[in-house]
């Protein structure tokens, strides 16, 4: 049985995207990662300012970067209340768009394929899955 899925997703206006085409990579995701309850996961397309200030203010970092993921469950534990304790509320997944231009030419794929793959490596993270 098919579990609800909430996908939110922000996009900065002049950002060109398919919301279809994330909403179902998370789903195909979750679903083979076996996440049987209901699942809440925001995602936000941003620009290389907005992504440099979450990485500086989180990484300590002063560059820009193409993904970035905040888990709810990292830290403080995550409280909910009781009619949503069965919702499965993963996080956010941050991308810059001007970065998935660069890295889309580069390795000459479509700006949908990108954005595809930094959703799926964002949504791993949510899932506990790190590199070194």
């Amino acid at each position: 049985m098919k579990h609800p899925v909430s996908v939110f997703i922000f996009v900065e206006s002049r950002y060109k995207l398919t919301r279809k085409r994330i909403r179902d990579a998370i789903e195909r995701m979750l679903s083979e990662n076996s996440i049987e309850s209901p699942v809440e996961v925001s995602v936000a397309i941003v620009g290389d300012r907005k992504m440099r200030q979450l990485n500086k203010k989180y990484r300590d970092k002063t560059d820009t970067t193409n993904v970035l993921s905040f888990s709810l469950a990292e830290g403080d534990s995550v409280v909910q209340s009781p009619e949503d304790a069965q919702k499965l509320r993963l996080g956010d997944i941050v991308i810059s768009y001007p970065q998935v231009i660069k890295e889309a030419s580069e390795d000459e794929v479509l700006v949908d394929d990108k954005i595809e793959e930094l959703v799926l490596h964002g949504l791993s993270h949510l899932l506990g899955t790190h590199h070194e």
